[in-house]
């Protein structure tokens, strides 16, 4: 049987200043009609390099040789015309980050049905009937009322449904996913892989699946292929490969998961941060005179606590109000309710009360590539706070900044380079060296390691569980990846739609979950 795609020693390499950098050196895959083929391996493995030069999508740096045949048709080399034919048609993508994806100043309508009229020349009543028919294929409920939202009136569930719908559109042989699931929450997540399934199998298409998260290759591929630096170390059907691994790496990377748990909390320990009925309302204006009309309620009547020490994590879905939560606790959004720092209540602090609090508080974004500024050096992003905050004045602040580039595992030596200089990993140890370089007390970590690759995901847990072991640091957890919660937390609760459903000690909840959401929640994650 003749493969849909056939790609055979592949070599691609990007050119710059009269140099060519090898990206993807001797890779060879195939995908047939019906089969989903995973690309497995860590950032910079090559993954992505090897799908988009599947349809020329490298861009003029790239130098690309070897053989791409899709349906016996080879397509390096071939002409624009015939590419554009492809693209689209019959070669879709499905792409990590849809809020990058899709153009923020089109409504959903607009954008499903371009893709329709370049394509198929299918315009008017019959391009708004087909749309219709995408989104409620891929599960978007009252599509209707969908058609004129933009990309952010969505959420990230939705907004990757609405991506999966522009690639179906022109019912294509081959759905390459890149990375599709990655930054959503683990019941969505869930949900967007068996949507991946059905519409394999509804359609014939054959899927490529780009993945560094190995449980989500078990749940979905027939065939695995593990790249390591540009190349594919280990291949095979997914349950021999997962049963018997052969290649050091791919061993490496089945044993890559967050595990053991937290130090103890000492007995005395004291309480850093609590909250009583903690409420979180955003008012809905609408009228003339922008009257209040109603209230969009992010948080309910929360309470909770975290000692010296501690862990609490945070779990729930998108827009369940965690990180709102965790904001209001930070007094940078307001709310109603009790919130104690070390038993003083600081509702009623004014701004320059707050401001000796904040080296106190310090949080840790998601991703740190948008919350490191790219005009800024490693030493000042680390720096900025001791100016701030007048930390250790008499000390030369670049011996600061190597002390806690050292104590978060990365080289002072590298300390004037920028962010885009660095790995994925080590810019979120750059965000932690800027938030413990004030010696805070207390560290929200709003999902930390959830665009890291496993390997980088367990190294970071251990970190953590060694800064708060030294300095007895309290941590509110905030992420959907349970793995991770569970290595990390001592007490969790479980947030839905503003509400604190169940809160628990980690070893109750997770052996004994009391509500019918917990065990969603779980199961999804297995």
């Amino acid at each position: 049987m003749t493969a849909l795609l056939d790609v055979q020693s592949l070599n691609v390499g990007f050119r710059q200043d009269g140099v060519v950098t090898p990206a993807v050196r001797g890779v060879s895959f195939t995908v047939n009609r019906g089969e989903v083929v995973a690309l497995v391996g860590e950032s910079g493995s090559g993954k992505s390099v090897s799908a988009l030069s599947t349809v020329s999508l490298l861009g003029d740096s790239a130098q690309v040789t070897g053989s791409v045949k899709y349906d016996g048709q080879e397509l390096i080399g071939a002409d624009e015309r015939r590419l554009r034919q492809v693209r689209g048609n019959d070669i879709s993508f499905i792409f990590q980050e849809p809020m990058s994806s899709l153009n923020p100043l089109h409504t959903i309508e607009k954008q499903l049905t371009e893709s329709l009229a370049l394509h198929q020349g299918i315009i008017g009543a019959q391009a708004r009937g087909r749309v219709l028919e995408l989104l409620e294929k891929v599960g978007i409920r009252d599509a209707e009322t969908r058609l004129s939202s933009y990309a952010h009136q969505l959420s990230g569930g939705q907004r990757q449904r609405v991506m999966i719908a522009m690639a179906l559109a022109n019912k294509p042989d081959i759905l390459i996913a890149d990375e599709p699931t990655t930054a959503l929450d683990v019941t969505i997540q869930a949900q967007i892989l068996d949507l991946l399934k059905e519409l394999k199998d509804a359609e014939g298409m054959g899927l490529l699946f780009i993945t560094h998260d190995l449980a989500i290759v078990r749940r979905i591929a027939d065939r695995v292929f593990v790249m390591q630096q540009g190349e594919v170390v280990e291949s095979g059907p997914t349950a021999e490969l997962f049963a018997n691994p052969q290649h050091p790496y791919t061993i490496k990377l089945l044993s890559a998961e967050p595990s053991g748990q937290p130090e103890p909390v000492a007995e005395n320990a004291p309480v850093v941060v609590e909250t009583d009925k903690l409420k979180i309302w955003f008012p809905i204006h609408g009228g003339m005179l922008r009257r209040t009309i109603g209230h969009i309620k992010a948080v309910n009547a929360s309470s909770l606590s975290v000692r010296a020490g501690e862990t609490l994590g945070i779990v729930g879905e998108s827009g369940s109000g965690k990180t709102t939560m965790a904001l209001a606790i930070m007094r940078l959004i307001a709310s109603e309710g009790g919130i104690t720092y070390k038993g003083q209540d600081i509702r009623s602090w004014s701004t320059k009360q707050l401001r000796y609090l904040r080296k106190d508080m310090q949080i840790v974004f998601q991703d740190p590539y948008g919350s490191l500024s790219p005009r800024m050096t490693c030493a000042q992003i680390i720096s900025e706070g001791l100016k701030i905050h007048n930390v250790d004045p008499d000390r030369n602040q670049r011996d600061l900044v190597a002390e806690v580039m050292l104590e978060t595992g990365l080289d002072p030596a590298t300390m004037d380079r920028y962010p885009h200089e660095f790995s994925g990993g080590q810019r979120q140890r750059i965000a932690i060296a800027r938030a413990m370089v004030l010696r805070p007390k207390l560290l929200v970590l709003d999902e930390p390691t959830s665009a890291l690759d496993m390997t980088v995901q367990v190294q970071i847990v251990e970190l953590l569980r060694e800064l708060q072991k030294k300095y007895g640091l309290a941590y509110l957890f905030i992420s959907h990846d349970l793995k991770v919660i569970r290595a990390m937390s001592h007490k969790v609760i479980v947030m839905k739609q503003g509400d604190v459903v169940e809160q628990g000690t980690a070893e109750d909840l997770f052996k004994n979950p009391q509500t019918e959401y917990t065990r969603q929640l779980l199961q999804a994650t297995h």
